[in-house]
């Protein structure tokens, strides 16, 4: 008696707290991009997880490249037409938006692509946040400057390049604004652009604080107003400069 008493009494308590556990909400989305163009289909992705579950068109549906997700909702391109699933989870701190991509290790992430071979924008929130490349799945080479790189816009890819990014936002981090990628030199933002066609090149940094040259890594020399400046734009380079530069 006293066995089947307990177990009832233990039986019992799961199922209080399978009552009282906050479940997780999924909703399906179909979104469509029919004209070929951009489409946002509204959804609360603030805190959920978001994945396509079926591709209803002919066009491919890739992650970060003909579909994504914001703060805006779902959004879809290039002829995509699938069905989604958004799950909001009550129980997820930070509520945050999701960009995209597979986790690695909490971090926000996404896949970006430039399967035409030209540049290609994936919204991400980089204000303040730290951008990494973790995997690189193209032939096309993969490099920080040249084929990619981000700005306030978000993750930029070029020239071919598709990868996964890690975006890392970082609440106390001094200052706020947006890092445009690059090692560390003694805490300052720093780039790497490239003029490896021997055009004129413009890569995305805030350079209201001014830019300096810290490392120069081609065999064409770079010299300031000759092959390499700024402006309100970014930096640029020319004549086959290739340098790494910082914005402070």
């Amino acid at each position: 008696m006293h066995v089947r008493g307990f177990l009832l009494t233990t039986l019992g308590m799961i199922a209080m707290f399978a009552l009282a556990a906050p479940a997780a909400k999924a909703q399906t989305i179909t979104c469509s991009s029919d004209n070929g163009q951009r489409n946002y289909c509204p959804a609360n992705t603030k805190g959920a997880d978001v994945r396509m579950v079926r591709q209803r068109s002919d066009a491919r549906c890739t992650q970060g490249y003909s579909w994504g997700y914001d703060r805006h909702g779902i959004w879809v391109d290039r002829g995509c037409r699938a069905d989604f699933i958004v799950t909001n989870r009550p129980e997820r701190p930070g509520g945050g938006p999701g960009y995209g991509g597979p986790g690695y290790g909490g971090e926000q992430t996404i896949t970006c692509s430039s399967d035409n071979g030209q540049r290609n924008y994936c919204p991400a929130n980089t204000n303040g946040a730290d951008v990494r490349m973790v995997r690189q799945r193209s032939d096309a080479r993969c490099t920080q400057g040249y084929s990619w790189g981000y700005d306030r816009r978000g993750i930029w890819v070029d020239r071919g390049c598709r990868a996964d990014f890690i975006v890392t936002n970082r609440p106390g981090r001094p200052g706020g604004g947006p890092g445009y990628g690059g090692p560390d030199y003694g805490g300052a933002q720093t780039i790497t652009c490239s003029s490896d066609d021997g055009g004129r090149r413009f890569c995305g940094a805030d350079t209201r604080n001014g830019v300096r040259l810290v490392r120069q890594r081609s065999d064409a020399r770079c010299t300031q107003g000759y092959s390499w400046g700024y402006d309100r734009r970014g930096i640029w380079v020319d004549r086959g400069c290739r340098a790494d530069f910082v914005t402070r």
